[in-house]
C-alpha cells in the first residue's frame, strides 16, 4: 500500500500540475482518470490516460527536474499524495550507485519522451 498523506479532488478538465512547474509532488490516482499530455507548437498532444491506481509525477519527485507534461482531470478525479518524507527516507537508504542508475534511467525517460515530441511535430509540419 502506498503511504498517502492526504488526498485532493478535481472536476473534470481541472489541472493537477502544468508542463514546466517545479512541484514535486508524487501522485496516485484514487478514483476517476488523470490525462498527461504536452503541448508542442500549440498542438497538445495526450501522452496517456492513467486509470486509478496508477503513479504520476515520479519524474519531477526522483530527479527534481521540471514537471514534463501536464496532468488534467478526466471527470471527477481523486489523487493521493504520497508521502514525501517517508519516499525520501526510502530513497536515501538505497546505495549511490543505485541512485544514480534511477536518476539515469529518468533523464533518459524525459530525453525519449522530448524525441518522440519532436518526432510527432515534424510530421505536423511536413
Amino acid at each position: 500500500m502506498l503511504p498517502v498523506t492526504h488526498y485532493l479532488a478535481f472536476q473534470d478538465g481541472q489541472i493537477i500540475f502544468e508542463e514546466g512547474s517545479t512541484d514535486d509532488s508524487l501522485y496516485v490516482v484514487d478514483y476517476g482518470a488523470v490525462e498527461l499530455s504536452k503541448m508542442a507548437k500549440g498542438v497538445k498532444f495526450v501522452i496517456e490516460i492513467l486509470q486509478p491506481g496508477y503513479i504520476f509525477g515520479e519524474m519531477a519527485f526522483l530527479s527534481r527536474i521540471p514537471r514534463t507534461a501536464t496532468a488534467r482531470a478526466v471527470g471527477e478525479t481523486s489523487v493521493g499524495i504520497i508521502d514525501r518524507a517517508l519516499l525520501d527516507q526510502e530513497y536515501q537508504n538505497l546505495s549511490e550507485q543505485f541512485q544514480t542508475i534511477i536518476e539515469t534511467l529518468v533523464l533518459r525517460l524525459q530525453k525519449t519522451t522530448d524525441l518522440l515530441m519532436n518526432s510527432k511535430i515534424d510530421r505536423i509540419d511536413s
